[in-house]
């Protein structure tokens, strides 16, 4: 073959770095580079054919600028190309807070690879990361422009032009998600594939594929059938193979259309091989949407299975068919009786295989006959000498331990423990032990202990147990940690239970795995040690009396130096240990600081340093040394700044605010954005802000004042910062309300205090005792601190309230982050609850009711120290309220010493303050729209106006991470200004009704209909404002908010305008008002604007 050689001028290549299939080609020269792309094109669909290639290099969309076609390569695992998935955001098409996801985030972050090894990125294009989509060279506009734009290069009649139009699909569906420009483009799309060249059909193919959530918003949905369809009856085999794999990518959408059935049916026998391959594709798809297709097309297929004349490849390729035969019980047992009768009449090795994993799959999509699957692989376990039969017999036990344990039992246990004991492969252990170890792992295992409360029923228990700990002496490490792992499951299963197998036989086993896997440079052996590791996390949560031997094992083994990755994975499991049991932790500090020293000296332990920083800080909690800071800051200076800044913030996450202050007030120094510059400066001064606040001490000293007035000082310059650091691709919202609130709070906090001395300062006049014996209350002796006590008692309300709304606010946040600002709403709480109790002399029930009974199972440290405030103070109140009389000098003291104890508990800023883990938006578009964005929608006031509300939900990072949405309740209300019934200039505004509904989405859209009536004449304003319910029925207000203005007006003055136009004939016409939508009256036709998302 001939290779065709370009010149210079003509091209540039771009190299994409290790993993790209080849090199952007620009063409500068457009007639001559529309004619090259043309051809390149056609030689990439032959190289795929012939799979020289990867498919995702056929449907690469160029970028904006390029006059001819750019190829630009696309990762494997995604449809999106490398340019964009190394975004430095971190989240694809998301905004992320000032730092992107990482692997591990102190205490409560991934829990030994939990989550990915974060790539390493410069930390100034991290810290306030977010996708700019107009820095990738696209040009915002509206959907229609969009839309013809593509069209025109549809209607190209260069292929190349097409092909590159075609591909671009995709992004303008997940940009507009709506149904009247998906149901145009993909008519369109049906055109070109009915006129187009097998090249065009394919690309129109992998378009309909790639964008399968959105194929149930086309709204012609039998035209643009009628329009593929009649490919069918092509003499080309290709073409008539490319429109059946189409038929079967929109089976959702046309599950019953029985012309689509015959033709499936017709090409499976076919005597081309491409045509019969697509359509056992076709049928596999129809076969799991539709139950006519599936009864109809199971016996033809088991015929084609049992007939010699079908080839080996078609039966192997038409066999998995029946694992979509699961529409009812009839169906699911006839297609597991001939799936049994194939495994016995075929014990070919190749059609066993599949025949034996489709009935799997058929058993735990039908839910039936999931018992007789398992002791059918049990069989072929101990019958089967072929290691492949083996091993997939274990791969599928160990799917339907997954998808159903709550139908193993004993006898299946037993028996799998027999079949391990009698063979004499690795292999096979390894695998038994897997499916044991899920087993171990589920509910079910705590259900054999409760009902093995004889002997003989705990008999395979035991058995299993002496099998695990008989693996943990295996010389191969990864049997080994199976066998821990099985056996830790055992022991915190049992609950006490006699299993045969010692607490201090496991404990060992552990520690002997960590040595040994630990010092080993491999792969394997890291794998190894993150599930030996698992397992100490899973027996330290479940026996934490085991915690204190398992934590010195760990620290003992990171003091031996091992490797930088295993070292940083023993110090994540130690961090995860010791923040269930911090007290276990407190005396590491100086080894911990040690390790740092060492650690430190490297420039390339950036994750080590980053976790054992993590550590010293959760150690000095209690201890306050005095040395941390110093040991901390000082090795920073030649350190990478990203792994400086995870340091810093996870100090301020832990409280240790001293150590925050300096290392961001260094840091600030290196950062190349002035946004950046703001936000590390905010986080500073918020760090000197609180460390301000640990002046406080027990007793109220009379410096308290002072101390909350510098911490106001510091919070309030923060505040001004974080400000200056929100963009509109980061507005911080969140940041900036935290930050607010607790200014808001700390100021309460003084006007407390001022209340609280001023009761010193100014005490009660002498008279106050006499007026007050003929009162009946006590508080009219001090009637003005009562009054000033019931203001603080409204400031507190307030911030309740306001702390709620940031609670419903945070969607996305992490359980830690919520439980973080539930804490601060329980303290002002408590206060509220203490200033009723001791100085009002109100009755607001019992003393524990003020703190939430959901907090008590907390998480760290930080939480454990504000609930033992709040448990001290209501403690002390209890002691004094009986005491003494309300608003005397002992209660206002212990008023003061229980908002000082509150106050001296470290703020530990939320991880939500920093990373958003999942990213959650709704967008709203409103119809019908006006043709200005100012222009208001006229409706005559006998109308109703219907109001049609369409959202599309943009998910990013780790979808469902922390909660889902179930459905999006929108709220709509509607406010009117009148025009004036009196001469006094005043305008009266009414307000309607306000509706709502709940509406669940599908594929991330949603729809519904609003009706509005507008009985005035006058300007209206309606606000459509957004929230979202989870599966638990909370809701959370999300937002967003969208408005709308409407004028209506009197029947007798649209007359008047009406006979006005028609007295002036063609000249006095006047233009006519926005379009509307309205009932009763004849239809108009209504026009969506979408330019506004």
């Amino acid at each position: 073959m001939r290779c065709l050689a370009l010149p210079p001028h003509l091209v540039s290549a771009r190299s994409d770095g290790p993993g790209a299939w080849g090199a952007a080609l620009c063409f500068r020269s457009r007639p001559f580079g529309h004619a090259l792309a043309s051809q390149l094109i056609v030689v990439r669909g032959l190289l795929w054919s012939i799979g020289c290639i990867q498919p995702a290099a056929l449907f690469s969309a160029p970028t904006q600028g390029q006059s001819g076609l750019a190829l630009a390569p696309r990762l494997p695992d995604s449809g999106l190309p490398a340019s964009e998935c190394l975004s430095a955001s971190g989240l694809p098409g998301g905004n992320v807070p000032p730092c992107g996801p990482e692997a591990f985030d102190g205490a409560g972050g991934g829990l030994l690879g939990r989550s990915p090894r974060p790539r390493q990125r410069p930390y100034n294009m991290a810290l306030l990361g977010g996708r700019n989509d107009s820095a990738l060279g696209e040009q915002e506009m509206d959907a229609n422009s969009a839309l013809m734009e593509l069209d025109k290069g549809l209607r190209s009649g260069k292929i190349g032009e097409q092909c590159e139009a075609v591909v671009r699909f995709p992004s303008l569906f997940e940009k507009y998600p709506f149904p009247i420009l998906i149901n145009s483009a993909f008519l369109k799309l049906a055109d070109v594939f009915r006129v187009g060249n097998n090249f065009l059909r394919l690309c129109v193919l992998k378009v309909t594929q790639q964008s399968e959530k959105h194929l149930d918003k086309i709204l012609n949905v039998d035209e643009f059938v009628k329009r593929a369809f009649s490919v069918i009856h092509s003499n080309d085999p290709v073409a008539r193979a490319i429109t059946l794999r189409l038929l079967g990518s929109i089976a959702c959408i046309i599950p019953e259309r029985k012309n689509a059935h015959h033709s499936i049916r017709e090409s499976l026998d076919s005597h081309d091989g491409v045509e019969v391959e697509a359509a056992v594709f076709a049928a596999a798809k129809f076969a799991a949407q539709s139950r006519d297709f599936a009864a109809g097309i199971c016996n033809k297929i088991g015929e084609m299975i049992q007939g010699l004349a079908t080839p080996v490849e078609l039966k192997i390729h038409l066999i998995p068919i029946f694992q979509h035969m699961h529409h009812d019980a009839a169906m699911a047992t006839a297609a597991r009786q001939l799936l049994t009768e194939l495994a016995m009449a075929y014990p070919a090795l190749r059609v066993l295989l599949v025949t034996l994993h489709t009935a799997t799959q058929l058993a735990a999509a039908a839910l039936l006959d999931i018992p007789q699957q398992i002791q059918l692989l049990l069989k072929y376990m101990h019958s089967d000498p072929r290691h492949a039969i083996k091993r997939l017999a274990l791969q599928d036990l160990n799917l339907l331990a997954k998808k159903a344990p709550h139908v193993w039992g004993l006898q299946e246990v037993q028996a799998l423990c027999t079949i391990v004991a009698d063979t004499p492969y690795d292999g096979v252990h390894l695998g038994a032990m897997a499916v044991l170890g899920t087993l171990s792992g589920t509910v079910i295992a705590q259900h054999w202990f409760l009902q093995g409360g004889a002997k003989v029923a705990l008999a395979p228990l035991q058995e299993l147990a002496r099998l695990a700990q008989s693996c943990c002496q295996h010389d191969r490490l990864v049997l080994a940690a199976c066998g821990a792992s099985t056996l830790t499951n055992l022991l915190v299963a049992a609950q006490g239970a006699d299993i045969g197998v010692l607490e201090l036989d496991v404990v060992c086993a552990l520690e002997s795995l960590i040595i040994a896997s630990s010092m080993e440079q491999s792969e394997g052996a890291s794998r190894t040690l993150k599930m030996v590791l698992q397992s100490v996390v899973r027996l330290c949560a479940g026996l934490p009396h085991l915690g204190q031997r398992l934590l010195a094992s760990l620290l003992a083994q990171m003091q031996a130096e091992p490797g930088e990755a295993a070292c940083t994975q023993l110090c994540q499991a130690l961090v995860q240990v010791s923040d269930r049991t911090p007290a276990l932790v407190h005396g590491m500090l100086p080894e911990l600081l040690e390790m740092y020293r060492k650690a430190s000296r490297s420039t390339e332990r950036g994750p080590l340093l980053v976790v054992l920083a993590s550590a010293i800080f959760m150690a000095n909690q209690k201890v306050q040394s005095m040395d941390v800071k110093r040991i901390i800051v000082e090795p920073l200076d030649n350190t990478c700044g990203w792994t400086v800044y995870r340091i810093a913030r996870q100090a301020s996450r832990m409280g240790s605010h001293e150590v925050a202050a300096a290392i961001y007030a260094n840091l600030r120094a290196h950062v190349a954005s002035e946004h950046l510059y703001f936000w590390l400066n905010g986080l500073q001064e918020l760090a000197q802000g609180e460390q301000a606040l640990m002046n406080l001490s027990g007793e109220p000293p009379a410096n308290c004042l002072s101390c909350l007035a510098e911490a106001l000082v510091r919070c309030q310059r923060g505040m001004a910062s974080l400000t200056a650091a929100s963009t509109p691709q980061n507005p911080l919202n969140f940041q900036c309300e935290y930050a607010k609130l607790r200014i808001d709070t700390l100021q309460v906090f003084s006007q407390l205090f001022a209340t609280c001395n001023s009761l010193r300062s100014n005490p009660p006049p002498a008279i106050a005792a006499a007026l007050a014996l003929g009162a009946t209350s006590d508080l009219d002796s001090c009637s003005r601190i009562a009054g000033q006590m019931k203001r603080c008692i409204e400031e507190y309300q307030g911030l309740v309230r306001r702390y709620c709304d940031l609670y419903q606010s945070a969607f996305d946040a992490d359980p830690g982050s919520l439980r973080n600002i539930k804490l601060h709403q329980q303290s002002c709480l408590l206060i509220i609850y203490i200033i009723e109790t001791l100085i009002l002399n109100q009755d607001t029930g019992s003393i524990g009711d003020c703190v939430d009974g959901g907090l008590r199972q907390v998480g760290s440290e930080a939480e454990r120290s504000l609930l033992t405030a709040f448990q001290q103070s209501l403690q002390e109140v209890q002691n004094v309220q009986h005491k003494y009389p309300p608003a005397s000098y002992q209660c206002v003291s212990c008023l003061a010493r229980a908002a000082t104890m509150v106050l001296q508990v470290p703020l530990c800023l939320p991880r939500f303050f920093f990373q958003k883990l999942q990213s959650t938006s709704i967008k709203l578009a409103l119809s019908p729209a006006p043709r200005l964005p100012n222009e208001p929608i006229t409706i005559q006031s006998s109308q109703l106006l219907a109001l049609k509300v369409e959202g599309v939900i943009q998910l990013a990072g780790r979808r469902g991470l922390f909660r889902q949405v179930q459905t999006v309740r929108l709220v709509v209300t509607a406010s009117t200004q009148a025009r004036p019934s009196t001469n006094n200039g005043k305008v009266a505004e009414s307000t309607f009704p306000e509706q709502s509904q709940e509406v669940a989405p599908h594929n991330d859209y949603f729809s519904t209909h609003f009706l509005l009536a507008f009985p005035g004449s006058g300007a209206s304003t309606v606000t459509v404002e957004a929230s979202v319910v989870d599966g638990d029925g909370a809701v959370w207000r999300t937002g967003p908010r969208s408005m709308m203005l409407v004028r209506s007006l009197d029947d007798s003055y649209t007359q008047g305008q009406g006979s006005q136009t028609q007295a002036g004939g063609p000249s006095g016409r006047t233009q006519p008002p926005a379009q509307t939508r309205a009932i009763p009256g004849p239809s108009t036709s209504t026009s969506v604007g979408y330019g506004r998302f």
